[in-house]
């Protein structure tokens, strides 16, 4: 093999030494080292050492420089073929976690390459030996130095451009390339897009339809088109590589339910800034369901199971609940009770702001004062124009969208708390009224339960609804409270202490009885006004008969009729003929004057019995013509009653008119009664 010579200035780079240290050593030692002269144009002869004269790492290091100095062009032409190694773009860390074990003897593999490559003598024997000492084929040899060599150039060319060390090519060139995953070499464009557009489509997904399904289909459809169909295994894994690495869960589960389910349980929300409104800032209402069932006793003294329903408010800043109704069936008669209770009991007032359900129910005209485009027979009614939300003070309404129970997520997350905390303690609970499985529901038998006496009654079921409202959740720290970071946690010390707080007086109690009773205009006929199925009749109407007015009376005593003209102003009290007139041959004024006597001999033995024996938490019975309300919903709050607010309500001041000029009315003809008879005794003096 010929000789290989370089100059002084190389041998002393490959040494590590300076230039004049490496002329010295051979100046000193010329016998050990092979030296050869070369002329050049001009100057001193150019020396050259041979590279066998020096030491085993200067010829490993001159080895490597010749390796490395051919890599521009093999990189060149690879990057021109975009042939660039697979590891290239590897992630180290990523490769060392899921193949660690390849890389590792790979490390050790390299070492041997190496010493391989360092081998300066005949190679070929010497290759044959090294290969069965190492396990491998000697063709197996030569391909992993070729690989190595190659993986080094690469290394160094990168350091060039970035100066980072990627000696750690030279390892994962010795590596398996990682199996390409996901690639489905099996399965044409074709019937890519068909698996894809069966999976997808709406129908297909609403049904549950299955990957058995699809298959079944992809079997007709390519027999025939003439289709190479793949298996079911490949179709089952495209499907899985669709739905967990190509993240398309939301756009199936879009397509099988929906745009309002979508938005329900998939769409990205927001939180709300709570702390940033005052207490009775903004409260929030909505119904609820209760998923257990309780003993009814209707009017007719039939008992039947049914679920009871509740009307509720919550304080959006607190989470105080607020006006708590329970009943049979909720409607705008039933909302107003609870808003009352809301407003005149402790703790309560009159809040800023509704968010109310989209329900027919809170939306009623009685309660929101807002015109359809089309509205007949307008009311004249300060208190119907207006709303009822207005005319006991609240400044505005705000309606959560349909179908999108998260914009009043305070209200709605309280029902689920009491669905686990309090209706699940239930010995009659039947599972969650809106599960979307079969498993939520709970199999029992409540017709025995009924008629063993095993159910609650409706007032019992309230009592114990009130004394876990109060006694529990009130004064349980909240998790939302703890989240906002709020001083007081415990919803009821929130709303009793929190600085922040919104105030205005409430109206007057008879005020709100006025809004309390239900509005119509109707027609004045010659035999009075006819209204549930009765005639009502006064004097005062014989001069608006074949006109229109407008009445009000209370859903809770209907043999009375408030009427008022199209422009708000009072007419008379219109009494139901039919109901009064029990004895015909008993006069009307005495039956007047008996029915009073006993309505107050009633009224003040049933507030005796409230005094005596009813706790101040609990609440009585009253009826409606709808629904059965647990609760007095005018119970006396702690706070200054002597504050009112005025209401503007032209119906008021008329009602509130009337009464005194009833009141002067009573005064002079009681002092004209006195005077009469002080005359008659003296004139039966005289005779």
């Amino acid at each position: 093999m010929a000789e290989t010579f370089v100059t002084l200035e190389e041998a002393a780079e490959l040494e590590g030494l300076s230039y004049e240290a490496m002329k010295k050593r051979v100046q000193r030692n010329t016998s050990d080292f092979k030296i050869r002269t070369e002329k050049r144009n001009g100057g001193k002869d150019r020396v050259l050492v041979a590279l066998s004269s020096l030491s085993k790492k200067a010829r490993r290091g001159h080895k490597e420089k010749m390796n490395i100095e051919g890599r521009d062009v093999v990189i060149d032409q690879k990057a021109n073929q975009e042939e660039t190694p697979w590891y290239i773009d590897i992630d180290l860390n990523w490769y060392i976690e899921n193949h660690g074990k390849q890389y590792y003897q790979a490390v050790e593999l390299s070492k041997s390459i190496q010493e391989f490559l360092d081998y300066e003598g005949e190679r070929t024997t010497f290759a044959d030996e090294f290969a069965k000492k190492l396990g491998i084929s000697q063709r197996t040899l030569y391909r992993y130095s070729k690989d190595y060599l190659e993986a080094a150039a690469w290394a160094g060319k990168l350091h060039d451009y970035t100066g980072n060390n990627y000696d750690f090519f030279k390892v994962l060139s010795l590596c398996r390339k990682p199996k390409e995953s996901n690639t489905f070499p099996s399965l044409t464009s074709e019937v890519r897009a068909y698996i894809e557009n069966i999976w997808f489509d709406k129908h297909f997904a609403a049904n549950d339809g299955t990957v058995e399904m699809l298959y079944s289909k992809l079997e007709e459809v390519a027999k025939a088109k003439g289709w190479e169909y793949p298996s079911y295994q490949t179709v089952t894994r495209y499907i899985t590589y669709l739905m967990e690495e190509k993240r398309a869960k939301n756009a199936h589960f879009l397509a099988a339910k929906g745009l309002r389910e979508y938005k329900n349980k998939v769409m990205v929300k927001g939180s709300r800034d709570t702390k940033s409104l005052p207490v009775m800032g903004l409260v929030q209402g909505d119904g609820h369901t209760f998923d257990c069932w309780v003993a009814y006793t209707h009017p007719n003294g039939k008992v039947s199971a049914v679920r009871p329903k509740l009307v509720a408010w919550i304080d959006t800043r607190s989470r105080v609940i607020l006006g708590d109704v329970m009943c049979l069936n909720a409607n705008s008669q039933i909302l107003k009770k609870s808003l009352l209770k809301m407003i005149y009991s402790t703790p309560g007032g009159v809040p800023q702001w509704l968010l109310i359900d989209n329900g027919k129910d809170y939306k009623a005209e009685t309660m929101t004062g807002k015109k359809r485009s089309q509205r007949r027979n307008e009311l004249c009614f300060d208190s119907e124009t207006q709303g009822f939300y207005r005319s006991i003070g609240i400044q505005d309404d705000i309606y959560s969208l349909p179908y999108q129970p998260w914009s009043k997520a305070q209200i709605e997350r309280f029902f689920g708390t009491v669905c686990s905390s309090f209706t699940k303690w239930m010995f009659s609970y039947t599972g969650t009224l809106s599960g979307s499985k079969t498993a939520a529901k709970i199999k029992k038998d409540i017709k025995k339960m009924l008629e063993y006496g095993e159910l609650l009654t409706l007032e019992e079921f309230y009592e114990i609804w009130s004394r876990w409202l109060n006694e529990v959740y009130h004064k349980k720290q909240h998790s939302g409270l703890k989240r906002a970071k709020e001083q007081y946690t415990v919803p009821i010390e929130l709303y009793m202490k929190a600085e922040e707080r919104y105030y205005k007086p409430a109206p007057p109690k008879s005020y709100a009885s006025i809004l309390m009773m239900k509005a119509e205009r109707v027609h004045v006929y010659n035999i009075g006004i006819r209204k549930f199925g009765y005639e009502y009749r006064a004097q005062e109407l014989c001069d608006y008969i074949g006109e229109k007015v407008d009445i009000k009376w209370d859903a809770d005593d209907v043999t009375r009729l408030y009427v008022y003209t199209t422009e708000g102003k009072k007419i008379c009290e219109a009494i139901s003929q039919e109901l009064l007139m029990i004895a015909p041959r008993v006069k009307q004024k005495a039956l007047e004057k008996h029915i009073k006597m006993q309505k107050k001999q009633i009224r003040t033995d049933m507030e005796r019995i409230k005094e005596y024996t009813t706790p101040f938490e609990e609440t009585v019975t009253q009826y409606n013509q709808t629904g059965e309300v647990i609760g007095d919903l005018m119970i006396k709050g702690k706070g200054n009653d002597k504050v009112v607010a005025l209401p503007q309500d032209k119906q008021f001041r008329e009602e509130t008119k009337d009464k005194k000029n009833k009141k002067k009315q009573d005064v002079d003809n009681e002092f004209f009664d006195k005077k009469a008879r002080e005359a008659l005794s003296k004139l039966r003096l005289l005779g």
